[in-house]
C-alpha cells in the first residue's frame, strides 16, 4: 500500500527532458511489438502518420502497406477533405549518429511524383511485381491526382541525415511535373521536433496560418509592433485582427489549433456569456473589452497576399484565447476587432526542447486567468496525461485530461470510444486506494499537486489504473440510494483495494475484471463483499462517534485524518460482526477471477 512517505520510491515518469532519438526508439518499439509483421521501417511510418497527418491510430495503420513488393512506397494516406494524396517513404535509423540518406534512394521517390502523373503505359509498366494491395492504393491515389485535382505530396521521412543539395536537387524534380506536387524530406532534427510535439499532445500540427493584418486607425506603422529578444532568442509581434478572420483561423485548423491549450471550449461561462454580449450590444468596443488572445509558433513572417499585409505563421498554436476565438467563430461580427500577441520560440538549441516546451507552459500559466484556472488545468498537458490518453484510447476508452463541456467532448470526439473517464475521477480512484481517504475527501484539485499527482501519475501499466477505476464504478454503485454510504464511499475502497490490489494488479486477473465492469457482469459476490464493507464502516461510525449532542456528524467523521487506521482497527476487532462473511464473499470473487 502506498503512503505518503513512499510516494518518492515509487515509479516516476520521465517528463519534461529534451527529446532525443531514445525516446523515438521507445515509441517505433511500441508501435511494432503490437504490429510484429511490420518491419521498423513499417512502425516509424505508422508513427510518423500518427505525428504528423491523422491521429486516429486505426486509420493510420490503415495507410500502412507493410509489405515487401512496395517499391519503396511505405504508406498512402488520401485525405478526402483536404483533396490531397500523401505518399510515404520512411527509413528508421534508430543509432545515435544519423547516417547520410543514399541519394538514388531520395531521387528514386521523387520520381514517382512524375511515374504517377505519367501516360497509362508509363505508369502500367511502374506497377508490374508490385504487391496487389500496394497496387490499388497507388490506382486510387493516381485517379485523385490526374482526374480528381487532388494536390500531390510525398514525403521521404527519416531519422538519418539529408544534405541541403540533396533536398533541393530532390525538390526540381518534383517539381517538373505538370499536376499541382510538392516534395519534402524530413531528417533527424525535423523528426525530434515533430516528437516533441507529439508527445506535448500536439500533434497532428497545423502547418501554417495566414494572420491578416488590420491596420486600420494604426498610426505611424504597418499595423505589426516586432520585438526579438537578442538573449533567448524570442521573436514577437502585436497585431489586430478583424474578428471575422480570428473566427476563420478555427474555421481553416479546427481543434488542432488548441492543443497546447490547458481547456477545452468552455460554453456558456460568464466570461463567455459577456462576449457575446459585447459582440451584439458594442462590438466596436471588443478591443478594449477582451484580452486578446495569444499564439506561439515556429516561425512568422511578414508578407502580402492579394494587396492584404499577412504574417505567416508557422506550426501556430493558440495557448491563450480559445475561448476568444471559439465565441467569435460561433457569434460572427464584423464591426469587432482583435488584438493578437505571436510568440516565435526557438527550439534548435541544445536542451532546446524542454526550454521550449517549459517557456510555453509559464506563458500558458500567466496568460489563461480570465476563465479560473484549477490546478488540474495546469496539468492537461502534462506528458504523462498525453500518453494516458493513448494509451486508454487503445482499449476504446475517451480520458478526458482536459476540462471542457460535456457537448463539446462529444463533438469532437463522437461515439467512437465506449467509457468516458475524467482525469479527475481516475485520480481519486487512485488516491482512495493508496493513499489515507481523508486526502480525497479534501478535494480532488489537491491530487494535482506535489507529491500526490507523482505518486497517483507515476507510469505504472494501464491495467492498475483500470483495475483502481472499475473498483470505485463498483464501490460508487453500491452506495447510490443510500446518503450516509456517501461519506464513507473512499474508506470503503481503500479497504477493498487492500484486500483486493494484489490480484487486481495482475494483468490477466485485471483485464478479465474490466470485461466484467464493462458488460455491467461483474461478480454479484464483490457486490455483497461492498455491501457489507459499507456496513461496517457504519458500525464503525456508530461506535466511535461520541455520545447525545456532542456525537460528530458522519459527514464530518469521515474527513478526518487517518480514520482508514482506526477502521482497520476495529475491522480486526471482536466489535466486528462482519468480517467472516466478508472475507468469505472477498475469497470467493478473487476465486472466481482466477479460474475463468
Amino acid at each position: 500500500m502506498l503512503t505518503e512517505d513512499k510516494v518518492k520510491s515509487k515509479r516516476t515518469h520521465s517528463h519534461g527532458s529534451a527529446v532525443d532519438i531514445g525516446m523515438l526508439r521507445r515509441e517505433v518499439k511500441e508501435d511494432h511489438d503490437r504490429n510484429p509483421a511490420w518491419t521498423l521501417d513499417n512502425a516509424f511510418v505508422h508513427w510518423f502518420l500518427k505525428a504528423f497527418l491523422v491521429s486516429d491510430d486505426e486509420l493510420a495503420a490503415r495507410a500502412v502497406t507493410g509489405v515487401s513488393h512496395d517499391k519503396g512506397v511505405d504508406a498512402v494516406f488520401i485525405d478526402e477533405g483536404g483533396r490531397r494524396v500523401f505518399l510515404l517513404q520512411g527509413k528508421c535509423h534508430l543509432g545515435e549518429k544519423p547516417p547520410l540518406e543514399n541519394r538514388s534512394d531520395v531521387l528514386s521517390f521523387a520520381q514517382l511524383a512524375r511515374v504517377l502523373t505519367s501516360a497509362e503505359s508509363e505508369y502500367l509498366h511502374y506497377r508490374t511485381g508490385l504487391d496487389p494491395l500496394v497496387a490499388k492504393k497507388l490506382d486510387e491515389a493516381r485517379n485523385r491526382v490526374r482526374r480528381r485535382g487532388y494536390q500531390l505530396d510525398l514525403y521521404y521521412v527519416t531519422t538519418g541525415a539529408c544534405s541541403s543539395p540533396l533536398k533541393d536537387e530532390s525538390e526540381a524534380v518534383v517539381g517538373q511535373v505538370a499536376a499541382r506536387a510538392d516534395f519534402r524530406i524530413l531528417d533527424r532534427p525535423e523528426i525530434l521536433a515533430l516528437l516533441a510535439d507529439y508527445l506535448g499532445g500536439a500533434a497532428p500540427p497545423v502547418p501554417y496560418l495566414d494572420l491578416r493584418i488590420d491596420a486600420k486607425g494604426v498610426v505611424g506603422s504597418d499595423g505589426v509592433v516586432q520585438r526579438f529578444d537578442t538573449h533567448s532568442g524570442i521573436e514577437s509581434w502585436i497585431l489586430t485582427m478583424t474578428g471575422k478572420d480570428v473566427a476563420s483561423l478555427y474555421a481553416t485548423a479546427g481543434d488542432r489549433l488548441f492543443a497546447r491549450n490547458i481547456r477545452g471550449f468552455l460554453g456558456n461561462t460568464a466570461i463567455n456569456e459577456g462576449m457575446i454580449e459585447t459582440l451584439k450590444r458594442e462590438a466596436e468596443h471588443f478591443w478594449y473589452f477582451n484580452n486578446g488572445i495569444t499564439i506561439i509558433c515556429n516561425s512568422a513572417r511578414k508578407t502580402a497576399e492579394k494587396g492584404q499585409a499577412v504574417l505567416r505563421v508557422s506550426n501556430p498554436q493558440v495557448i491563450n484565447g480559445q475561448q476568444t476565438t471559439r465565441t467569435l467563430h460561433n457569434s460572427p461580427q464584423h464591426k469587432a476587432s482583435v488584438l493578437v500577441r505571436v510568440i516565435s520560440i526557438p527550439r534548435s538549441n541544445r536542451d532546446g526542447e524542454s526550454a521550449f516546451e517549459q517557456m510555453v507552459s509559464n506563458i500558458v500559466a500567466a496568460t489563461n486567468w480570465q476563465n479560473a484556472i484549477l490546478q488540474s488545468d495546469l496539468r492537461s498537458n502534462d506528458a504523462r496525461q498525453i500518453s494516458l490518453e493513448r494509451e486508454f484510447a487503445r482499449l476504446r476508452y475517451r480520458y478526458m485530461r482536459k476540462r471542457q463541456t460535456k457537448r463539446e467532448a462529444r463533438r469532437q470526439f463522437g461515439t467512437q470510444h465506449y467509457f468516458w473517464i475524467k482525469k479527475e475521477e481516475l485520480a481519486q480512484c487512485i488516491a482512495a486506494c493508496e493513499f489515507d481517504p481523508d486526502v480525497v475527501r479534501s478535494g480532488k484539485e489537491g491530487l494535482f499537486k506535489g507529491q500526490y499527482y507523482d505518486g497517483i501519475f507515476d507510469g505504472r501499466p494501464i491495467h492498475e489504473y483500470m483495475s483502481a477505476y472499475w473498483l470505485g464504478r463498483v464501490v460508487k454503485r453500491n452506495a447510490s440510494g443510500y446518503p450516509d454510504r456517501a461519506y464513507a464511499k473512499w474508506h470503503v475502497l481503500h479497504f477493498l483495494w487492500g484486500h483486493l490490489g494484489r490480484e487486481l494488479r495482475k494483468r490477466a486477473t485485471s483485464e478479465r475484471f474490466r470485461t466484467e465492469c464493462e458488460r455491467n457482469r461483474w461478480s454479484a459476490a464483490l457486490d455483497s463483499a461492498t455491501r457489507l464493507a459499507y456496513l461496517s464502516a457504519l458500525d464503525f461510525y456508530r461506535n466511535n462517534r461520541g455520545p447525545g449532542a456532542r456525537a460528530v456528524d458522519i459527514s464530518n467523521f469521515f474527513y478526518r485524518s487517518n480514520q482508514h487506521l482506526a477502521f482497520d482497527k476495529f475491522w480486526r476487532s471482536g466489535r466486528n460482526r462482519r468480517r467472516s462473511r466478508t472475507m468469505l464473499f472477498l475469497s470467493k470473487f478473487v476465486t472466481e477471477l482466477s479460474t475463468e
